[in-house]
């Protein structure tokens, strides 16, 4: 029952509105449950590690049988299965999923939320492993991510690859655009938009400075 949500992300937004409480960089949640007979209490870390501690409300001590595999009975079943049905809630309303796997994806996604205080917004039914980034004060995407084959922009390579779409300056992304590191904007306006592999051929510093360019072209202009 304590475990990591495998292929999720917590969203501190969505787990404050659902309820938890912050105190010392770990959020906590109680919810009684079976009449009120015990209360859960869910406590998640920022790293995604999330524990349970069940109390049995009249003998006010820690329950733990749901807990042990090799018990079972229709009790302590019918509480594991209420157990389970608050954390799958927590996990379908608290935290995303993980589509892009690679780690600098991850680096961009911490980078742009600790910076920005922005999150990846999935658009497309049809395209689920597609996400974009935008401005929260004029909603202009400044960052697109995508999952594709490698030979969309290098036919020398086949693997499969996430890449990310930023905007550049169109007075000089004729210059940086190099083939390796950065290519012209897959799928995008090639005069505006390059790509960039996410397998740290180019370093996050690099990176980071690319997606703040993105950021500043996309600014609303002052009249």
């Amino acid at each position: 029952m304590d475990k990591n949500f495998i292929n999720a992300e917590i969203n501190s937004k969505k787990l404050i509105k659902y309820g938890f409480a912050l105190e010392n960089n770990i959020y906590s949640y109680s919810k009684p449950i079976l009449d009120n007979q015990f209360t859960l209490t869910i406590t998640i870390e920022n790293n995604g590690k999330i524990n349970t501690k069940l109390i049995d409300n009249l003998a006010q001590d820690e329950y733990i049988l749901h807990k042990m595999e090799d018990v079972s009975g229709s009790f302590v079943n019918r509480i594991r299965n209420e157990c389970n049905i608050i954390l799958n809630d927590v996990l379908d309303k608290c935290f995303e999923k993980m589509i892009f796997k690679s780690k600098q994806c991850q680096d961009i996604i911490r980078y742009v939320k600790t910076k920005y205080d922005d999150d990846l917004e999935f658009l497309w039914k049809k395209s689920p492993n597609n996400a974009i980034l935008r401005r929260q004060d004029n909603k202009k995407w400044y960052a697109v991510i995508l999952s594709i084959n490698y030979n969309k922009i290098d036919t020398n390579k086949s693997e499969q690859i996430e890449i990310v779409n930023l905007k550049a300056d169109t007075k000089i992304i004729d210059k940086i655009i190099d083939n390796h590191t950065i290519f012209p904007g897959f799928h995008m306006n090639k005069k505006h938009w390059i790509s960039i592999p996410l397998d740290y051929s180019m370093p996050n510093e690099k990176l980071f400075t690319q997606i703040d360019n993105s950021y500043i072209l996309t600014q609303k202009i002052s009249k």
